[in-house]
């Protein structure tokens, strides 16, 4: 158990793959202008990593290696069946979304099918096969990457939402402020990396 909340952390946290590895960064800097879209993209990235992350697992051990079912090496297939997982649970969100909560789903636009080449997900599922860890360790490591994706993209939308109110010089309005202060809150993840949680 305490292995599985180390990876949750390590991975929310010290290896956060918004601001340690800058993946997803296009619907992160694009949906992060208000905190209810940021909530509601966050969450979307939340499901898709910790559903996909196991089925992905099982694909990978079950299916594509040499102790597969089909005993042989079928790792080059890995790319198209794990982004073949991820759009389907991806459209399976966006159908609740546009069920539930028509107003979130008009104001996420274009970027809830967009978590479908969001290379954050795609980028877990790679990380997890080259960590080579086990169904549970997938389940947390999954767990800890949405969540970490979701506290980046409320922070980022929480400080531009105030900064609104700001005396921005000009030129940095907008992106360049956003770009800015991604680079900040990126160094402050960064300093985490030296950290060992299972020291604790």
């Amino acid at each position: 158990m305490g292995d599985l909340i180390n990876i949750f952390i390590k991975s929310a946290f010290i290896e956060n793959l918004a601001l340690s590895y800058f993946l997803g960064m296009c619907s992160y800097l694009a949906v992060s202008k208000t905190v209810k879209t940021a909530v509601g993209l966050g969450l979307a990235v939340i499901f898709v990593l910790a559903i996909t992350m196991p089925i992905n697992w099982m694909i990978n051990t079950f299916l594509l290696g040499e102790g597969g079912i089909f005993q042989t090496d079928l790792t080059f297939l890995r790319f198209i069946l794990f982004i073949a997982v991820i759009a389907s649970m991806v459209q399976l969100v966006e159908m609740v979304v546009e069920k539930y909560s028509p107003s979130l789903y008009n104001s996420l636009g274009i970027f809830l099918p967009l978590i479908t080449v969001n290379c954050a997900i795609l980028g877990g599922s790679l990380f997890m096969v080259s960590k080579e860890y086990n169904f549970a360790e997938a389940v947390s490591f999954g767990l800890g990457g949405g969540f970490g994706w979701f506290l980046a993209i409320v922070a980022i939308a929480a400080i531009r939402e105030k900064i609104k109110y700001s005396a921005v010089p000009p030129a940095m309005r907008g992106l360049g402020m956003a770009f800015l202060l991604t680079g900040l809150m990126g160094m402050a993840f960064m300093g985490l990396m030296g950290i060992d949680p299972a020291a604790f």
